[in-house]
């Protein structure tokens, strides 16, 4: 009765209008109680990720929405859930990601062929699932665990050129300080944003303005930032931001780590808002560069001189971050399932968080102190800085002795990838599966759609 009533669902299905584009829809997979339409494979076709995605979509994606919806079943029946806050939070991050790599929301627009509306619409069902199926199988997985005698084992006879390759990490302290801007400079910067106000409530548009000369990255998209909340800002850009409550209006001149803005309110959702901004910078003087250099050579030589060591220098730093870690530079990873910070990068690490660091670490000898040299903080400032390299691992092959951590994140990786394996197959072999006979030409991840 259930294989008739969905062949019944299938021959309606295959009828209905794909109105946006007009064309006849139809159903070419059958999960379940499921149908996966064709044009939810067109749709995901649509999302720029899926061109970094190997091998024919019209086989990966149908068996890939097939497979998540087995795990959006199985979260039904174990209360799995994603709270809409953490999906719009996604969605939004997703949606300037796209922008800006599209150059703009019209383009963006152009190349997925509907309106920002409609984009957000099918980005936050997609999200969601995914979301859902992610936590899904973390819940699944969470009780997997592996013994050093385990990792020994796994690694025990394999050839030494199998073995994972550790390249070089490094870690690294700083200090950091920033060169005096002079007054008047601050006051030409002010009165500058102050008349961009001006301008806008004189019936300018912020977004024209904040593409011509804002400072930040989001000039791109006239300066909107995108739906965030309080956590994701800095605090002083925030304080501003969220006491706004009028679009028309425009926000005072005020300063946060990245230099000085304006703000425009252009829309609340709950915890989060929207908005856009103009940020300037100070124009600082080669002179005053200098001057500062100078100041941090001399603090240099004085701990090579054993009068202070680097850690206590690492103290009057102007990045807030690193001062309170003694100077020892740090990032957030993903081991194990969770999210904790390590004070070691790989070379190319290090790169990411600050090409000028890296370059001057390339050579250093540990324990090392550099010269000073001019770069640019994370928020877009030029400072002035001195790097100490605290200590240099080579590249190698792992060992166990060295690099358990390592090792064992793999082995624990390894046993949760076959544990999801295995899931998926028992849940094929228990779950009503039908392909349209087109579709079925395919070399699947999980052969076992087939029956």
């Amino acid at each position: 009765m259930k294989k008739y009533l969905l062949s019944l669902a299938l021959a309606f299905a295959s009828l209905v209008s794909f109105a946006q584009n007009n064309v006849v829809d139809e159903v070419i997979w059958v999960v379940g109680d499921e149908a996966i339409l064709k044009s939810d494979v067109e749709s995901m076709r649509r999302d720029p990720e899926w061109g970094r995605i190997p091998g024919n979509p019209y086989c990966v994606i149908p068996e890939r929405l097939a497979v998540q919806k087995l795990f959006l079943h199985q979260a039904v029946i174990d209360s799995i859930e994603v709270s809409d806050q953490d999906v719009n939070s996604s969605v939004e991050g997703k949606i300037n990601e796209f922008v800006l790599s599209a150059g703009s929301k019209e383009k963006l627009e152009e190349y997925m062929n509907m309106p920002m509306a409609q984009i957000r619409e099918e980005m936050y069902d997609n999200i969601k699932n995914m979301s859902i199926v992610e936590k899904m199988q973390a819940s699944l997985t969470k009780d997997i665990k592996v013994t050093p005698a385990e990792v020994r084992r796994h690694f025990k006879d394999m050839p030494e050129d199998s073995l994972p390759f550790i390249s070089t990490q490094v870690e690294v302290e700083i200090i950091m300080k920033r060169p005096v801007v002079k007054p008047e400079e601050i006051d030409r910067v002010k009165a500058q944003l102050r008349s961009y106000g001006e301008r806008v409530l004189n019936g300018e548009s912020f977004s024209s303005l904040a593409r011509s000369f804002s400072k930040c990255n989001s000039w791109r998209q006239g300066g909107e930032l995108g739906y965030m909340g309080k956590a994701e800002l800095d605090p002083a850009f925030a304080n501003v931001a969220f006491s706004l409550t009028d679009p028309k209006k425009v926000s005072k001149v005020f300063e946060s780590e990245a230099g000085f803005h304006i703000v425009q309110l252009i829309d609340k959702r709950g915890d989060k808002m929207n908005c856009r901004h103009i940020l300037l910078r100070p124009e600082i003087d080669p002179a005053d560069i200098d001057s500062c250099m100078m100041k941090l050579d001399s603090l240099a030589e004085d701990v090579r001189r054993n009068k202070y060591t680097f850690e206590e220098v690492a103290m009057i730093s102007d990045d807030k971050d690193t001062r309170n870690n003694h100077g020892l530079m740090s990032r957030m990873v993903i081991a194990n399932g969770a999210r904790e910070r390590t004070s070691r990068y790989t070379m190319s690490d290090l790169a990411q968080e600050s090409s000028e660091v890296a370059r001057v670490v390339e050579s250093m000898q540990t324990g090392e102190i550099s010269k000073p040299f001019e770069m640019t903080d994370r928020n877009g400032r030029t400072v002035c800085a001195v790097v100490k390299l605290k200590s240099r691992i080579n590249a190698h092959r792992a060992t166990v002795q060295e690099d358990f951590q390592t090792l064992r994140d793999i082995v624990i990786d390894k046993k949760k990838q076959d544990f999801i394996m295995g899931w998926i197959k028992e849940k094929q072999r228990s779950t009503y599966v039908r392909i349209n006979e087109d579709w079925v030409n395919c070399e699947f991840q999980y052969p076992g759609w087939i029956k």
